[in-house]
């Protein structure tokens, strides 16, 4: 399989069938073999890796998370000795990493090497990418991303540019410190959405939080400075009530009605069906302002995932236009989607 068009890819637990669907899509033809079974993949593509690259990043897939390039691999037998042996006859028939900063990102499958952990491995190659080639390890700001893929009997080498990966997060799990008091890790997702969408949520004033309970997401937007109207029947988190800029509805979304226009920002993480969400937000859209934006996550329990999509999108149209779809690191059984309102 090894030619200038292979990588690993990687997507949620699940989900990596869809992943490999797109890549077809994308790229025709694709040869794959399963490194860790649902979730990453080796591939390769009938294109060179540049035209593959291209092709990928240019139409950016909703289920593939994260993607490295293997640019080689070599058999080993779980030693330090041979691993670094490997590394430093690739760094030496590569081009002079002189000055740049580099991140090394290792993952390893779970019966490869017991006795060496990922952050050995890194700090190992770290110490040689700053001695031998006096670049700079850094963790992110990179120029170039070093990724290692350890499994029992094989190594995976590849140097990419960040933006090459999808992702510059390893493997694309992308990591948040949980703080004191966090009322839920639902937050992370709107985090996250924040990141892969290229939003800032303090350039909003005013949001609309449907089904926010217990406020995961509401409390991030009160942090961004936002005023935040919450909407659920059952209870927000106490912390959160006596915030001077959010008003809650302790009722269903359906039953209250606001002004026209009066929010720049809808966001709605709810556990109903796709269709019954749908159906939901799209009543709701009088209160949402031409050109403001609408971040949706999708459920997808029956996996039916691109139908999905699909059916979600059509019963928006034409009132909010999509605008990227992903399945984030903190989804599960579900996507999130980045809508503009269009009319």
């Amino acid at each position: 399989m090894m030619n200038a068009g292979v990588f690993i890819g990687t997507a949620n637990r699940g989900f990596a069938q869809q992943a490999q669907e797109e890549l077809r899509r994308l790229l025709g033809s694709v040869k794959s073999e399963w490194i860790v079974p649902g979730e990453v993949f080796l591939f390769a593509a009938e294109t060179d890796r540049e035209e593959a690259i291209r092709r990928i990043t240019g139409n950016e897939p909703v289920f593939l998370r994260h993607m490295q390039p293997v640019d080689a691999r070599t058999s080993w037998n779980g030693s330090m000795d041979s691993l670094m042996g490997f590394v430093v006859e690739r760094l030496s028939a590569s081009p002079p990493y002189t000055g740049s900063k580099i991140a090394v990102q290792v993952r390893k499958t779970e019966d490869a090497a017991p006795d060496i952990s990922s952050s050995v491995v890194k700090t190992a190659v770290d110490e040689r990418l700053s001695s031998d080639y006096t670049a700079e390890p850094v963790v992110k700001g990179a120029d170039f991303i070093l990724s290692l893929f350890l499994t029992k009997d094989t190594v995976y080498y590849g140097m990419s540019r960040p933006e090459e990966n999808l992702s510059d997060w390893s493997g694309g799990a992308v990591r948040f410190r949980r703080e004191d008091g966090q009322v839920s890790r639902a937050k992370f997702k709107l985090l996250e959405a924040e990141q892969a969408f290229g939003l800032d949520f303090t350039q909003y004033r005013s949001a609309l939080d449907i089904g926010a309970a217990p406020g995961g997401w509401t409390s991030l937007l009160l942090e961004r400075g936002l005023k935040v109207t919450a909407v659920d029947p059952a209870k927000l988190d106490a912390g959160l009530l006596s915030h001077p800029n959010l008003t809650y509805h302790a009722k269903k979304a359906d039953e209250v009605v606001f002004a026209a226009d009066a929010f720049d920002l809808l966001v709605c993480d709810m556990s109903w069906s796709h269709r019954q969400m749908a159906k939901l937000v799209r009543g709701l859209l009088y209160a949402l302002k031409t050109g403001g934006t609408a971040i949706i996550t999708v459920k997808l329990m029956n996996k039916k995932a691109f139908q999905s999509i699909r059916e979600v999108i059509q019963d928006l149209s034409p009132e909010l236009e999509l605008q990227k779809a992903k399945q984030l690191f903190h989804n599960r059984e579900e996507l999130t989607l980045f809508l503009v309102k269009t009319r």
